[in-house]
């Protein structure tokens, strides 16, 4: 009678293609060793844990698989549009009454970066993250930016293993409590400091591009807001209309605060 076969685990340390701790695609000690726990907080048994495994890893810890380079880009480009889906719905029946413009803008503030970034500091994705040990000392699991990303990923990667139903099972009870929040629908960060100019005869305000990095599937901008008389502000984002509403953001708290 044949022998079964075991499968065995991953050592604490060692990246999904087995490279051993401190080769570039490793993991610090401690990170990411047991993904059993994060599992439990996402609601869901994976039954492809390289899914899970795949999300939460860094570019810096990429490894390969199958041809297929393997860290979270791919999955955050599809839960991307698995949240848009599921809020969207959400924000649909929550809120029969409300014209597409309020909701688009409910939408814009429920999955943007900060929103996302505060999910995955709920769950402490941070500590499950995949990193390269040389950059362990940037701080990158603390970072908003790559929180919302790897946040993403997750759910792309709980909509490949268990369909929109597993996903919606995580969204649904982690956003409803933020959809709730606010009862009037959020005014867009433009349109609001334009109105604040044009209230005292000022200028439009003035937007420009000062800044891009990251690879052409992933650029992150930085875009410089001014109104006539005062210091500008920047803003970063996933896309320059995200990083100008960052910016004008970023201003407008500044002169209501020196108004008050």
């Amino acid at each position: 009678m044949a022998k079964a076969e075991t499968q065995p685990k991953r050592p604490t340390g060692a990246s999904p293609t087995g490279a051993p701790p401190g080769e570039p695609a490793g993991t610090p000690a401690g990170a990411a060793g047991d993904l059993d726990p994060l599992s439990a907080r996402l609601g869901h048994r994976f039954a492809t844990p390289a899914l899970l495994e795949e999300a939460l890893t860094h570019p810096s810890a990429s490894g390969r698989r199958g041809g297929k380079t393997l860290n979270y880009q791919r999955l955050e480009f599809l839960g991307d549009r698995v949240l848009g889906l599921v809020v969207a719905e959400l924000l649909y029946r929550r809120f029969p009454r409300e014209p597409e413009g309020d909701l688009a803008r409910r939408l814009a503030a429920l999955v943007r970066e900060e929103t996302l970034a505060r999910v995955a500091e709920g769950l402490d994705l941070g500590a499950f993250m995949l990193v390269a040990k040389s950059d362990e000392g940037a701080g990158e699991r603390r970072n908003p930016s790559l929180l919302a990303d790897v946040c993403e990923a997750v759910i792309g990667a709980l909509y490949l293993d268990g369909g929109l139903a597993v996903a919606r099972a995580f969204i649904e009870p982690q956003w409803l409590p933020l959809l709730s929040a606010d009862l009037a629908p959020p005014q867009d960060a433009k349109t609001a400091l334009q109105e604040w100019a044009q209230g005292r005869g000022l200028p439009l305000p003035h937007y420009r591009e000062t800044g891009r990095e990251g690879p052409d599937h992933e650029p992150r901008f930085t875009v410089a807001v001014s109104v006539a008389g005062h210091d500008a502000a920047e803003g970063e984002g996933r896309s320059k209309r995200a990083a100008e509403q960052v910016a004008a953001e970023r201003l407008l708290a500044r002169l209501t605060a020196g108004a008050g």
